[in-house]
């Protein structure tokens, strides 16, 4: 495919802020993370932005830069953290006792974690049922709730200096909710934030709240959030970019990793079946049956984008698909997920697959909130507003435009990805044809 014209880029100057509503395992990993590999204490495993390359032009070529040399991305060295939590503690006390990094992982790190204290958040019992907030704000309504949030950011970004800012949610899974009437416009959410309806999540407000202040939102739960034509409405009106839902870290990466492969062979799957078992703050809130509504939700629609059973009936047109989630303390931030997948082949004969995955939810998710903010913010800087579907790769439930359906399929998510960066830099699109090898 022939080049393009290159996309004008505002480049990235000044600091970054990435601000983070939830400062639990996940954001303390990321954070601690990001500040180790800055002071040259761990290297950016499972980071695209920092790791990745990117295949430019012809294989005969041997053009594959870094993707951070080949965008201008915002430097580790250029980043400021901010963030709400229900919970006073520091960003040091949060990381210990969420348990996820060793104590010699964390002690060098002492004096600069210890520095990042939570903002106040917004909090709602009903959203979140599992936990209890020991601070929250308190506002005449919901309107006045998002002011205050918007009062924090401005505060957040005039303290430190930022150049730009970049929101990603690390926070809870709320209760399933569908879209509601308070959802359907811009004009109808902010009456219902005047009138402090019911229907309105605590993150739908920060996501108001930092598209009101012009700062790109990644929503890394199930929540409702910003896929409302509401929110979307206003991403579009201020030219912010915004993307969701849910971080894709263990269980469904494996299903969006193996699944394509089964299509691909045209193996048959009859049955599914996936447990897990995890005992951190996630799991306590999981084991809210509303809560795992919306997470459930989430890991079921994978499979059936990918398989597409109305175009392979007889493969796929009647696979069970079961999933459960456990919560068990002993097992703190590393879920185990078991996986029995029973497949079929030529003439029906049926096999079976099992997969035992023992991961680490928060070192898994912890690169993908530094590869979503850096993009957000590339995003934000080429002028691209409203939903970031080439940011499809990091989500179990893509965010797609009303009426798409999304795609789910990994490697072709990751050549949707490395497409766009390409697109904006003016370089040939890749599309793996090869024809010209041979000609």
């Amino acid at each position: 495919m022939s080049p393009t014209a290159k996309t004008d880029i505002k480049p990235a100057t000044g600091k970054l802020g990435i601000l983070t509503p939830g400062m639990g395992a996940v954001a303390t990993t990321f954070i601690a993370g990001v500040e180790a590999i800055r002071r040259g204490l761990a290297k950016p495993i499972g980071s695209l932005t920092q790791m990745g390359t990117i295949r430019l032009g012809k294989r005969t070529d041997g053009r594959s830069p870094l993707i951070h040399e080949f965008v201008p991305l915002a430097k580790l060295d250029d980043i400021v953290f901010g963030g709400w939590d229900l919970f006073p503690d520091d960003a040091f006390q949060a990381a210990s006792k969420a348990g996820v990094l060793s104590k010699e992982h964390l002690a060098p790190l002492k004096d600069f974690l210890s520095s990042i204290k939570p903002m106040t958040p917004v909090f709602d019992q009903e959203y979140v049922k599992k936990l209890t907030a020991t601070h929250q704000k308190k506002g005449k309504s919901k309107a006045d709730l998002a002011q205050q949030v918007i009062d924090d950011i401005k505060r957040f970004k005039k303290d430190n200096n930022c150049d730009r800012l970049v929101m990603v949610w690390c926070g809870s899974t709320e209760v399933y909710r569908s879209a509601a009437p308070v959802h359907a416009s811009l004009a109808a959410f902010e009456k219902g934030l005047a009138e402090s309806d019911p229907e309105i999540a605590p993150s739908q407000i920060y996501a108001y709240a930092a598209l009101k202040s012009g700062v790109p939102y990644a929503n890394g739960a199930p929540n409702l959030t910003v896929d409302t034509p509401a929110l979307m409405e206003l991403a579009k009106k201020n030219g912010v970019p915004i993307g969701g839902k849910d971080f894709k870290t263990g269980q469904t990466l494996m299903k969006t990793i193996l699944a394509p492969g089964f299509k691909a062979r045209l193996l048959g799957v009859e049955g599914w079946y996936s447990t897990n078992i995890l005992g951190n703050r996630d799991g306590e809130v999981l084991d809210d049956p509303e809560s795992f509504k919306s997470k459930e939700v989430s890991k079921l629609g994978s499979l059936e984008h990918i398989f597409q059973p109305h175009l392979y009936p007889d493969l796929y047109g009647k696979m069970t698909h079961v999933v459960r989630i456990n919560y068990y303390p002993p097992r703190g931030d590393n879920k185990e997920g078991w996986d029995n997948i029973d497949i079929f082949g030529w003439m029906g004969y049926p096999m079976q697959i099992k997969i035992d995955f023992l991961c680490r939810d928060s070192i898994l998710a912890a690169p993908i909130v530094l590869d979503l903010a850096l993009f957000m913010d590339l995003a934000q800087r080429c002028g691209m507003s409203g939903i970031q579907e080439w940011l499809s790769f990091y989500w179990k439930s893509p965010q797609t435009a009303p009426g798409l359906y999304p795609e789910h399929d990994l490697f072709i998510q990751l050549m949707k990805l490395k497409n766009t960066l390409r697109h904006l830099r003016g370089e040939e699109l890749i599309t793996h044809l090869g024809a010209e090898y041979y000609d």
